[in-house]
């Protein structure tokens, strides 16, 4: 029984630490092929084997039901500590060349995420390249801006010369 609080306790602990949540069916999975998966994940995310109703508990502990029906079966959290678009993409790559790894859905910000939203969460670009884009933006419009700015006074010079030339050629 003390066995089984101290897990509650360390799982409530891992949902709230974490930034997302994507659970995962693993049925039919080799042991080498789960430690390829959590290798793979391992940068952002920590995956993990869990009891059902143990989890069940946990997640309401934390102040997340929305997990509650999909917690049947063989069940695999990937608790997300880094980015959760990464960890998408990894699943989704597992999942890919391991048919047997089922993504069942997720919780990510506030929310319940099913299947296909986690599929379109892996859609996204990474957090490094969406900042890059955002840097370039702001680039342009800083140039953009500055452009603006040294247009009017470089007009003016080139109308001062212009009434110059026409004055000296006048003289």
């Amino acid at each position: 029984m003390a066995q089984k609080e101290a897990s509650v306790a360390e799982l409530t602990k891992q949902f709230e630490d974490s930034t997302a949540v994507l659970l995962t069916e693993y049925r039919g999975l080799t042991v080498a092929q789960l430690k390829e998966l959590r290798n793979s994940i391992r940068q952002d995310a920590s995956y993990a084997v869990v009891k059902n109703t143990l989890t069940k508990i946990a997640a309401n502990n934390a102040g997340i039901s929305e997990l509650d029906d999909e917690l049947e079966g063989p069940s695999a959290i990937a608790f997300v500590h880094g980015d959760p678009v990464a960890v998408a993409k990894g699943l989704r790559a597992f999942a890919k060349a391991h048919p047997l790894l089922v993504i069942k859905g997720g919780y990510f910000d506030g929310a319940a995420l099913s299947p296909a939203e986690v599929g379109k969460l892996a859609d996204l670009e990474s957090r490094e390249v969406l900042l890059a884009k955002l840097a370039g933006a702001m680039k342009a419009s800083l140039f953009g801006a500055a452009y603006l700015f040294n247009a009017p006074l470089s007009q003016a010079v080139r109308t001062v010369d212009a009434l110059r030339e026409k004055q000296e050629s006048a003289a």
